[in-house]
């Protein structure tokens, strides 16, 4: 389906700036695309991408928080968003200050 690309910490991949360019350009617009479908995609290091399902929401009553007045709220139709999470290894660095 997707096309690894595989860049080695050696410097073994000889490719230009502007080619290396693209081609992470290209790889990710084909995982933003493949999430989009309904796949779950990861990017080594850097996380997963994929489409979370927002359920449609009724239309109803509420209050404004800074006057207190009553207000209708609009209903809204059942949409499509991207989600991305990160690795676990990011989530435990943020999560430990000492290691900033």
């Amino acid at each position: 389906m997707l096309k690894t690309i595989t860049v080695t910490r050696g410097g073994e991949a000889r490719l230009k700036r502007g080619d290396l360019r693209t081609a992470l350009e290209e790889s990710f617009m084909a995982g933003v695309k493949a999430a989009a479908g309904g796949e779950r995609v990861r990017f080594p290091v850097i996380g997963a991408l994929a489409r979370k399902d927002v359920k449609a929401r009724k239309a109803g009553k509420g209050t404004n928080p800074f006057t207190g007045e009553e207000m209708m709220i609009k209903a809204r139709p059942a949409s499509k968003k991207p989600r991305w999470s990160f690795p676990k290894a990011v989530k435990e660095i943020y999560a430990n200050k000492r290691n900033w």
